[in-house]
């Protein structure tokens, strides 16, 4: 029999965003209010639909532009010159996660260094930056004195999934490092792993495992005394993508 597309159901595609970035010691993330149907009101993660002339990586790439100024990272260009990270995460493909017709999403995690207050796009009428605690609190998510309500759709599991990614990968991978400007000290590094992982960490510990790791951090052959105090030793990631040995997570 000839293949008939009519004979299948239609369905549309979106990509939404986990954006996550470190400010005032907490792991936040980028959350959109929702400006129309369905779930008008609500919080969101940013997304939206694949337009018909692009892949999926170039559309995740233009919601991320587009909500928050940054590019995704170009593996090719400068590390001066460089990008937010940006990975695929999953894909959510629940019937009825979204009342308007069959959508599947495939969501994106991306990760940059302390960020701008968010401007609002597309189907959103106000954005902000929210720690992670307080979106998948288990009563729902508001603000200034609203209602609380879960987040809109199915993106309270699409945001913890990615708030783990995120905690499990730095524990392996010099991903961590994304959360830093291009130049960083070993103590704004343990801070992006204090708040990713929401322990304290002992920081000799810490600055013994970071620096005797290969190819984790290279020195610049600079110093700041932006901490206060003493001039702090600059470093930039180095080449290493795999961390040998790992950067275990502690039990807490």
């Amino acid at each position: 029999m000839p293949y008939d597309p009519s004979a299948f159901p239609p369905f549309a595609v979106t990509v939404d965003l986990v954006v996550l970035t470190v400010r005032r010691h907490a792991l936040c993330a980028l959350a959109v209010r929702r400006g129309e149907p369905p779930f008008q009101g609500r919080w969101a993660l940013p997304g939206g639909f694949v337009r018909a002339d692009e892949d999926l990586a170039q559309a995740a790439a233009r919601e991320l532009a587009e909500e928050t100024g940054l590019r995704a990272h170009d593996p090719a260009a400068p590390a001066q010159d460089n990008g937010a990270h940006l990975e695929q995460l999953a894909t959510y493909g629940d019937p009825k996660r979204d009342p308007r017709m069959r959508v599947v999403s495939v969501a994106h995690l991306a990760l940059a260094p302390d960020l701008p207050a968010p401007r609002a796009g597309g189907d959103a009428n106000s954005a902000r930056w929210a720690p992670v605690e307080e979106l998948l609190q288990q009563g729902g998510y508001g603000r200034d004195g609203e209602q609380a309500a879960p987040l809109a759709f199915d993106h309270a599991q699409i945001l913890a999934d990615g708030v783990e990614r995120a905690r499990s990968k730095i524990e392996y991978s010099s991903l961590a490092t994304a959360f830093c400007p291009s130049e960083f000290t070993v103590g704004e590094l343990r801070r992006v792993y204090e708040a990713v992982w929401g322990v304290a960490l002992d920081p000799r510990n810490f600055h013994r495992k970071v620096t005797g790791t290969p190819g984790f951090l290279v020195p610049t052959g600079g110093t700041t005394t932006r901490q206060g105090g003493r001039p702090a030793q600059l470093f930039r990631a180095g080449g290493a993508t795999l961390l040998n040995p790992p950067m275990l997570r502690p039990e807490v």
